[in-house]
Protein backbone atom coordinates (compact mmCIF):
# COMPACT_ATOMS: atom_id res chain seq x y z
CA UNK A 1 0.00 0.00 0.00
CA UNK A 2 1.49 3.37 -1.06
CA UNK A 3 2.12 6.12 1.47
CA UNK A 4 -0.36 8.50 -0.19
CA UNK A 5 -3.14 5.89 -0.34
CA UNK A 6 -6.52 6.95 1.02
CA UNK A 7 -7.33 3.43 2.14
CA UNK A 8 -7.20 3.00 5.92
CA UNK A 9 -6.11 -0.42 7.13
CA UNK A 10 -8.39 -1.65 9.88
CA UNK A 11 -6.93 -3.43 12.89
CA UNK A 12 -7.47 -7.15 12.86
CA UNK A 13 -8.52 -9.21 15.91
CA UNK A 14 -5.03 -10.57 16.35
CA UNK A 15 -3.61 -7.06 16.46
CA UNK A 16 -5.71 -5.86 19.37
CA UNK A 17 -3.45 -4.71 22.21
CA UNK A 18 -5.50 -6.22 25.02
CA UNK A 19 -3.96 -8.39 27.76
CA UNK A 20 -7.24 -10.16 28.42
CA UNK A 21 -7.57 -11.11 24.73
CA UNK A 22 -4.04 -12.53 24.82
CA UNK A 23 -4.92 -14.65 27.84
CA UNK A 24 -8.12 -15.86 26.21
CA UNK A 25 -6.33 -16.79 22.99
CA UNK A 26 -3.63 -18.76 24.81
CA UNK A 27 -6.22 -20.53 26.90
CA UNK A 28 -8.33 -21.18 23.81
CA UNK A 29 -5.56 -23.02 22.02
CA UNK A 30 -4.68 -25.15 25.03
CA UNK A 31 -8.27 -25.93 25.85
CA UNK A 32 -9.10 -26.83 22.25
CA UNK A 33 -6.07 -29.11 21.87
CA UNK A 34 -6.83 -30.90 25.12
CA UNK A 35 -10.52 -31.20 24.29
CA UNK A 36 -9.71 -32.77 20.90
CA UNK A 37 -7.28 -35.18 22.56
CA UNK A 38 -10.05 -36.16 24.98
CA UNK A 39 -12.37 -36.78 22.03
CA UNK A 40 -9.78 -39.01 20.32
CA UNK A 41 -9.16 -41.04 23.47
CA UNK A 42 -12.88 -41.54 23.98
CA UNK A 43 -13.32 -42.56 20.35
CA UNK A 44 -10.46 -45.06 20.54
CA UNK A 45 -11.88 -46.46 23.76
CA UNK A 46 -15.22 -47.02 22.08
CA UNK A 47 -13.47 -48.92 19.23
CA UNK A 48 -11.13 -51.02 21.34
CA UNK A 49 -13.09 -54.23 20.67
CA UNK A 50 -12.50 -53.96 16.91
CA UNK A 51 -9.53 -56.18 16.09
CA UNK A 52 -7.64 -57.28 12.99
CA UNK A 53 -7.42 -61.03 12.20
CA UNK A 54 -3.97 -61.10 13.79
CA UNK A 55 -5.33 -59.59 17.04
CA UNK A 56 -4.00 -56.07 16.65
CA UNK A 57 -6.21 -53.01 17.21
CA UNK A 58 -8.00 -52.00 14.05
CA UNK A 59 -8.43 -48.30 15.00
CA UNK A 60 -5.21 -46.56 16.11
CA UNK A 61 -3.72 -43.10 16.51
CA UNK A 62 -2.16 -41.61 13.39
CA UNK A 63 -0.48 -38.40 14.48
CA UNK A 64 -1.84 -34.97 13.63
CA UNK A 65 -2.90 -33.10 10.55
CA UNK A 66 -1.15 -29.84 9.60
CA UNK A 67 -1.62 -26.83 11.83
CA UNK A 68 -4.31 -24.43 10.66
CA UNK A 69 -6.00 -21.23 11.77
CA UNK A 70 -9.53 -21.22 13.14
CA UNK A 71 -11.26 -17.85 13.21
CA UNK A 72 -12.94 -17.23 16.55
CA UNK A 73 -14.51 -14.35 18.38
CA UNK A 74 -11.16 -13.67 20.07
CA UNK A 75 -9.14 -13.73 16.86
CA UNK A 76 -7.34 -16.55 15.01
CA UNK A 77 -6.34 -19.63 17.02
CA UNK A 78 -3.79 -22.12 15.67
CA UNK A 79 -4.80 -25.76 16.16
CA UNK A 80 -3.87 -29.22 14.88
CA UNK A 81 -6.45 -31.88 14.12
CA UNK A 82 -5.75 -35.25 15.69
CA UNK A 83 -5.95 -38.17 13.25
CA UNK A 84 -6.81 -41.84 13.61
CA UNK A 85 -6.21 -44.72 11.19
CA UNK A 86 -8.46 -47.64 10.29
CA UNK A 87 -6.12 -50.54 9.50
CA UNK A 88 -9.02 -52.68 8.23
CA UNK A 89 -11.96 -51.51 6.17
CA UNK A 90 -10.95 -51.74 2.51
CA UNK A 91 -8.93 -54.90 3.05
CA UNK A 92 -11.89 -56.97 4.23
CA UNK A 93 -14.49 -55.29 2.05
CA UNK A 94 -16.02 -53.37 4.86
CA UNK A 95 -16.55 -49.66 5.28
CA UNK A 96 -13.61 -47.65 6.53
CA UNK A 97 -14.18 -46.04 9.93
CA UNK A 98 -13.13 -42.42 10.31
CA UNK A 99 -12.98 -39.93 13.17
CA UNK A 100 -14.33 -36.37 13.04
CA UNK A 101 -13.90 -34.00 15.97
CA UNK A 102 -17.09 -32.41 17.25
CA UNK A 103 -15.22 -29.23 18.13
CA UNK A 104 -13.06 -29.15 15.00
CA UNK A 105 -14.73 -30.66 11.92
CA UNK A 106 -12.36 -31.63 9.11
CA UNK A 107 -12.95 -28.64 6.86
CA UNK A 108 -14.00 -26.07 9.50
CA UNK A 109 -12.38 -22.68 9.35
CA UNK A 110 -14.85 -20.84 11.58
CA UNK A 111 -17.30 -22.09 14.16
CA UNK A 112 -19.98 -20.15 15.93
CA UNK A 113 -20.01 -22.72 18.72
CA UNK A 114 -16.34 -22.10 19.46
CA UNK A 115 -16.89 -18.33 19.34
CA UNK A 116 -19.23 -18.66 22.27
CA UNK A 117 -17.65 -21.61 24.04
CA UNK A 118 -14.32 -20.25 25.16
CA UNK A 119 -15.38 -16.80 26.43
CA UNK A 120 -18.16 -18.41 28.42
CA UNK A 121 -15.83 -20.96 29.94
CA UNK A 122 -13.36 -18.24 30.88
CA UNK A 123 -15.88 -15.73 32.20
CA UNK A 124 -17.51 -18.42 34.30
CA UNK A 125 -14.23 -18.91 36.08
CA UNK A 126 -13.31 -22.12 34.21
CA UNK A 127 -15.66 -24.06 36.51
CA UNK A 128 -15.36 -27.80 36.00
CA UNK A 129 -18.80 -28.27 37.44
CA UNK A 130 -20.37 -26.09 34.74
CA UNK A 131 -18.29 -27.33 31.83
CA UNK A 132 -20.43 -30.29 30.73
CA UNK A 133 -23.64 -28.26 30.93
CA UNK A 134 -22.07 -25.42 28.93
CA UNK A 135 -20.78 -27.79 26.24
CA UNK A 136 -24.16 -29.47 25.92
CA UNK A 137 -25.93 -26.13 25.54
CA UNK A 138 -23.50 -24.88 22.89
CA UNK A 139 -22.61 -28.04 20.97
CA UNK A 140 -25.63 -30.26 21.62
CA UNK A 141 -25.89 -33.66 23.18
CA UNK A 142 -23.83 -35.14 20.34
CA UNK A 143 -20.67 -34.02 22.11
CA UNK A 144 -20.50 -36.54 24.97
CA UNK A 145 -16.76 -37.08 24.87
CA UNK A 146 -15.78 -33.65 26.24
CA UNK A 147 -15.03 -34.24 29.90
CA UNK A 148 -14.60 -31.54 32.56
CA UNK A 149 -11.21 -33.12 33.21
CA UNK A 150 -9.91 -31.30 30.11
CA UNK A 151 -10.39 -27.93 31.73
CA UNK A 152 -9.07 -29.25 35.02
CA UNK A 153 -5.77 -30.08 33.31
CA UNK A 154 -5.59 -26.56 31.87
CA UNK A 155 -6.01 -25.07 35.34
CA UNK A 156 -3.28 -27.40 36.61
CA UNK A 157 -0.93 -26.07 33.93
CA UNK A 158 -1.70 -22.50 34.98
CA UNK A 159 -1.05 -23.41 38.60
CA UNK A 160 2.29 -24.97 37.64
CA UNK A 161 3.24 -21.83 35.69
CA UNK A 162 2.42 -19.74 38.75
CA UNK A 163 4.50 -21.96 41.05
CA UNK A 164 7.52 -21.81 38.72
CA UNK A 165 7.24 -18.03 38.42
CA UNK A 166 7.00 -17.61 42.20
CA UNK A 167 10.20 -19.59 42.68
CA UNK A 168 12.34 -17.91 40.00
CA UNK A 169 15.80 -16.55 40.85
CA UNK A 170 16.09 -12.73 41.05
CA UNK A 171 19.79 -12.48 41.88
CA UNK A 172 20.63 -11.17 38.42
CA UNK A 173 17.81 -8.58 38.40
CA UNK A 174 17.92 -4.89 39.27
CA UNK A 175 14.96 -2.51 39.37
CA UNK A 176 15.36 1.26 39.31
CA UNK A 177 11.70 2.05 40.01
CA UNK A 178 8.91 -0.10 41.43
CA UNK A 179 5.14 0.46 41.42
CA UNK A 180 2.97 -1.23 44.04
CA UNK A 181 -0.79 -1.60 44.34
CA UNK A 182 -3.47 -4.09 45.33
CA UNK A 183 -6.94 -5.11 44.21
CA UNK A 184 -9.61 -6.85 46.27
CA UNK A 185 -11.48 -9.81 44.77
CA UNK A 186 -14.32 -11.71 46.40
CA UNK A 187 -15.44 -14.94 44.80
CA UNK A 188 -18.71 -16.82 45.22
CA UNK A 189 -20.21 -16.16 48.64
CA UNK A 190 -16.92 -15.99 50.50
CA UNK A 191 -17.15 -13.93 53.70
CA UNK A 192 -13.88 -12.11 53.03
CA UNK A 193 -12.18 -10.78 49.93
CA UNK A 194 -8.64 -11.63 48.98
CA UNK A 195 -6.24 -8.85 48.16
CA UNK A 196 -3.96 -9.33 45.16
CA UNK A 197 -0.69 -7.50 45.89
CA UNK A 198 1.29 -6.56 42.79
CA UNK A 199 4.73 -5.04 42.28
CA UNK A 200 5.99 -3.96 38.86
CA UNK A 201 9.61 -2.91 38.33
CA UNK A 202 11.57 -0.94 35.74
CA UNK A 203 14.91 -2.46 34.73
CA UNK A 204 18.04 -0.41 33.93
CA UNK A 205 17.15 -0.92 30.27
CA UNK A 206 13.77 0.74 30.75
CA UNK A 207 11.72 -2.45 30.49
CA UNK A 208 8.78 -2.99 32.86
CA UNK A 209 8.48 -6.41 34.49
CA UNK A 210 6.14 -8.12 36.89
CA UNK A 211 8.29 -8.50 40.00
CA UNK A 212 5.95 -9.74 42.71
CA UNK A 213 2.43 -11.12 42.97
CA UNK A 214 0.95 -12.46 46.16
CA UNK A 215 -2.43 -12.94 47.76
CA UNK A 216 -3.18 -11.61 51.25
CA UNK A 217 -6.27 -10.93 53.28
CA UNK A 218 -5.69 -7.19 53.08
CA UNK A 219 -3.11 -4.53 52.23
CA UNK A 220 -1.53 -4.85 55.67
CA UNK A 221 2.07 -4.23 56.59
CA UNK A 222 2.48 -7.98 57.22
CA UNK A 223 1.14 -8.96 53.78
CA UNK A 224 3.42 -6.46 52.03
CA UNK A 225 6.32 -7.46 54.25
CA UNK A 226 5.93 -11.11 53.23
CA UNK A 227 5.97 -10.17 49.56
CA UNK A 228 8.99 -7.86 49.84
CA UNK A 229 10.94 -10.33 51.99
CA UNK A 230 10.22 -13.11 49.48
CA UNK A 231 11.53 -10.95 46.64
CA UNK A 232 14.62 -10.12 48.64
CA UNK A 233 15.17 -13.76 49.65
CA UNK A 234 15.12 -14.84 46.00
CA UNK A 235 18.07 -12.60 45.24
CA UNK A 236 16.94 -8.99 44.80
CA UNK A 237 19.74 -7.53 46.92
CA UNK A 238 19.86 -3.94 45.59
CA UNK A 239 17.05 -1.67 46.73
CA UNK A 240 15.05 0.22 44.07
CA UNK A 241 15.78 3.91 43.83
CA UNK A 242 12.12 4.95 44.03
CA UNK A 243 8.82 3.26 44.94
CA UNK A 244 5.47 4.58 43.71
CA UNK A 245 2.28 3.61 45.51
CA UNK A 246 -0.95 4.94 46.96
CA UNK A 247 -1.52 5.88 50.61
CA UNK A 248 -1.66 2.33 51.96
CA UNK A 249 0.35 2.67 55.16
CA UNK A 250 1.07 -1.05 55.22
CA UNK A 251 3.21 -0.89 52.08
CA UNK A 252 5.27 2.09 53.19
CA UNK A 253 5.89 0.56 56.62
CA UNK A 254 7.02 -2.72 55.09
CA UNK A 255 9.21 -0.91 52.54
CA UNK A 256 11.00 0.99 55.30
CA UNK A 257 11.86 -2.31 56.98
CA UNK A 258 12.95 -4.30 53.92
CA UNK A 259 14.36 -1.60 51.58
CA UNK A 260 15.01 1.43 53.81
CA UNK A 261 17.14 3.21 51.18
CA UNK A 262 14.28 3.41 48.66
CA UNK A 263 12.71 6.85 48.26
CA UNK A 264 8.92 7.31 48.39
CA UNK A 265 6.64 8.79 45.74
CA UNK A 266 2.93 9.04 46.48
CA UNK A 267 0.65 8.43 43.51
CA UNK A 268 -0.93 11.69 42.38
CA UNK A 269 -3.90 9.91 40.86
CA UNK A 270 -4.86 8.33 44.18
CA UNK A 271 -4.12 11.53 46.11
CA UNK A 272 -6.34 13.58 43.79
CA UNK A 273 -9.24 11.17 44.37
CA UNK A 274 -8.67 11.26 48.14
CA UNK A 275 -8.69 15.08 48.25
CA UNK A 276 -11.75 15.38 46.00
CA UNK A 277 -13.66 13.00 48.29
CA UNK A 278 -13.31 15.56 51.09
CA UNK A 279 -14.91 18.50 49.27
CA UNK A 280 -18.45 19.05 47.91
CA UNK A 281 -19.14 17.92 44.37
CA UNK A 282 -19.80 21.52 43.31
CA UNK A 283 -16.20 22.62 43.96
CA UNK A 284 -14.44 19.45 42.80
CA UNK A 285 -13.68 20.73 39.26
CA UNK A 286 -11.91 23.82 40.67
CA UNK A 287 -10.03 21.78 43.27
CA UNK A 288 -8.93 19.31 40.60
CA UNK A 289 -7.57 22.14 38.43
CA UNK A 290 -5.64 23.58 41.38
CA UNK A 291 -4.16 20.18 42.20
CA UNK A 292 -3.05 19.83 38.60
CA UNK A 293 -1.19 23.14 38.93
CA UNK A 294 0.94 21.49 41.62
CA UNK A 295 1.93 18.18 40.06
CA UNK A 296 2.25 19.61 36.55
CA UNK A 297 4.50 22.47 37.64
CA UNK A 298 7.76 22.67 35.63
CA UNK A 299 9.94 22.71 38.77
CA UNK A 300 9.70 22.07 42.49
CA UNK A 301 9.72 25.72 43.52
CA UNK A 302 6.70 26.44 41.34
CA UNK A 303 4.98 23.33 42.69
CA UNK A 304 5.57 24.42 46.28
CA UNK A 305 4.18 27.87 45.54
CA UNK A 306 1.08 26.26 43.99
CA UNK A 307 0.73 24.00 47.03
CA UNK A 308 0.92 26.97 49.42
CA UNK A 309 -1.68 28.78 47.30
CA UNK A 310 -3.95 25.73 47.49
CA UNK A 311 -3.52 25.66 51.26
CA UNK A 312 -4.46 29.33 51.67
CA UNK A 313 -7.39 29.05 49.28
CA UNK A 314 -9.15 26.04 50.83
CA UNK A 315 -8.06 25.75 54.50
CA UNK A 316 -10.90 27.88 55.87
CA UNK A 317 -13.74 25.74 54.47
CA UNK A 318 -12.10 22.43 53.58
CA UNK A 319 -9.42 21.86 56.20
CA UNK A 320 -9.57 18.06 55.95
CA UNK A 321 -8.92 18.18 52.21
CA UNK A 322 -5.91 20.45 52.74
CA UNK A 323 -4.57 18.23 55.52
CA UNK A 324 -4.96 15.18 53.25
CA UNK A 325 -2.74 16.89 50.68
CA UNK A 326 -0.10 18.57 52.83
CA UNK A 327 0.66 15.63 55.14
CA UNK A 328 2.37 13.87 52.21
CA UNK A 329 4.09 16.97 50.84
CA UNK A 330 7.56 15.44 50.51
CA UNK A 331 6.41 12.13 49.07
CA UNK A 332 4.21 13.90 46.53
CA UNK A 333 7.09 16.04 45.22
CA UNK A 334 9.84 13.41 45.27
CA UNK A 335 9.70 12.98 41.48
CA UNK A 336 11.39 16.36 40.98
CA UNK A 337 14.62 14.68 42.10
CA UNK A 338 14.56 12.34 39.10
CA UNK A 339 14.96 12.84 35.32
CA UNK A 340 12.17 14.89 33.74
CA UNK A 341 11.78 12.21 31.06
CA UNK A 342 10.56 9.84 33.78
CA UNK A 343 8.02 12.13 35.47
CA UNK A 344 5.05 10.82 33.51
CA UNK A 345 5.97 7.31 34.65
CA UNK A 346 6.70 7.89 38.33
CA UNK A 347 4.04 10.41 39.35
CA UNK A 348 1.32 7.74 39.36
CA UNK A 349 0.77 4.00 39.60
CA UNK A 350 -0.78 3.92 36.11
CA UNK A 351 1.35 0.94 34.96
CA UNK A 352 -0.63 -1.18 37.43
CA UNK A 353 -3.93 0.68 37.35
CA UNK A 354 -4.44 0.09 33.62
CA UNK A 355 -4.18 -3.67 34.14
CA UNK A 356 -6.27 -3.69 37.29
CA UNK A 357 -9.05 -1.82 35.52
CA UNK A 358 -9.56 -4.88 33.31
CA UNK A 359 -9.24 -7.23 36.27
CA UNK A 360 -11.86 -5.34 38.27
CA UNK A 361 -14.24 -5.27 35.31
CA UNK A 362 -13.98 -8.99 34.64
CA UNK A 363 -14.12 -10.11 38.25
CA UNK A 364 -17.07 -7.81 39.00
CA UNK A 365 -19.03 -9.54 36.24
CA UNK A 366 -17.99 -13.01 37.25
CA UNK A 367 -17.43 -12.92 41.03
CA UNK A 368 -20.41 -15.14 41.73
CA UNK A 369 -18.92 -17.95 39.66
CA UNK A 370 -15.20 -17.68 40.38
CA UNK A 371 -13.44 -19.62 43.09
CA UNK A 372 -10.63 -17.90 44.94
CA UNK A 373 -8.12 -20.24 43.32
CA UNK A 374 -9.42 -19.55 39.83
CA UNK A 375 -9.52 -15.81 40.50
CA UNK A 376 -5.90 -15.90 41.64
CA UNK A 377 -4.77 -17.79 38.54
CA UNK A 378 -6.84 -15.56 36.27
CA UNK A 379 -5.23 -12.41 37.66
CA UNK A 380 -1.78 -13.94 37.38
CA UNK A 381 -2.27 -14.98 33.75
CA UNK A 382 -3.74 -11.57 32.97
CA UNK A 383 -0.74 -9.80 34.48
CA UNK A 384 1.83 -11.99 32.73
CA UNK A 385 0.06 -11.53 29.39
CA UNK A 386 -0.14 -7.77 29.91
CA UNK A 387 3.58 -7.62 30.73
CA UNK A 388 4.37 -8.53 27.12
CA UNK A 389 2.71 -5.32 25.91
CA UNK A 390 4.07 -2.86 28.49
CA UNK A 391 5.93 0.04 26.92
CA UNK A 392 9.48 0.93 27.86
CA UNK A 393 10.20 4.00 29.90
CA UNK A 394 10.94 7.20 28.03
CA UNK A 395 14.45 8.51 28.55
CA UNK A 396 15.90 5.07 29.21
CA UNK A 397 19.37 6.53 28.72
CA UNK A 398 18.90 8.38 32.02
CA UNK A 399 18.37 5.22 34.06
CA UNK A 400 22.09 4.34 34.41
CA UNK A 401 22.66 7.84 35.79
CA UNK A 402 19.95 7.29 38.41
CA UNK A 403 21.64 4.03 39.40
CA UNK A 404 25.02 5.76 39.65
CA UNK A 405 23.59 8.33 42.06
CA UNK A 406 23.74 11.34 39.72
CA UNK A 407 21.90 14.29 41.25
CA UNK A 408 18.86 15.63 39.45
CA UNK A 409 17.24 18.91 40.33
CA UNK A 410 13.90 19.75 38.77
CA UNK A 411 14.45 16.87 36.37
CA UNK A 412 17.81 18.16 35.09
CA UNK A 413 21.18 16.57 35.80
CA UNK A 414 23.27 18.66 38.16
CA UNK A 415 26.99 18.74 37.48
CA UNK A 416 28.99 18.50 40.65
CA UNK A 417 31.64 21.26 40.81
CA UNK A 418 35.24 20.11 40.65
CA UNK A 419 37.79 21.13 43.27
CA UNK A 420 39.28 23.63 40.81
CA UNK A 421 35.87 25.22 40.22
CA UNK A 422 35.29 25.43 43.93
CA UNK A 423 38.62 27.20 44.41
Amino acid sequence: MSEDSKVIRLRQPDEIDDPLTAVLRTGARRLLEQAIEAEVEAFLASMKDLKLPDGRDRIVRHGHGPERMIQTGIGPVEVRRAKVRDRGGDDDGGERIGFTSTLLPRWARRTRSLDALLPILYLRGISTGDLQETLAALLGKEAPNLSPAVLGRLKEEWAADYARWQGRDLSARRYVYVWADGVYLQARMEPAAECMLVIIGATPEGKKELVGFQVGMRESAQSWRELLVDIQARGLAVAPELAIADGALGFWKALEEVFPATRHQRCWQHKTVNVLNKVPRSVQPAVKRDLREIWMAPDRKTAEVALITFEKKYTAKYAKAVECLTKDREALLAFYGFPAEHWDHVRTTNPIESVFATVRHRTFRTKDALSQETARLMVFKLLTAAAKTWRRLQGENQLPKVIQGVTFRDGIEVSEPTSQDAA
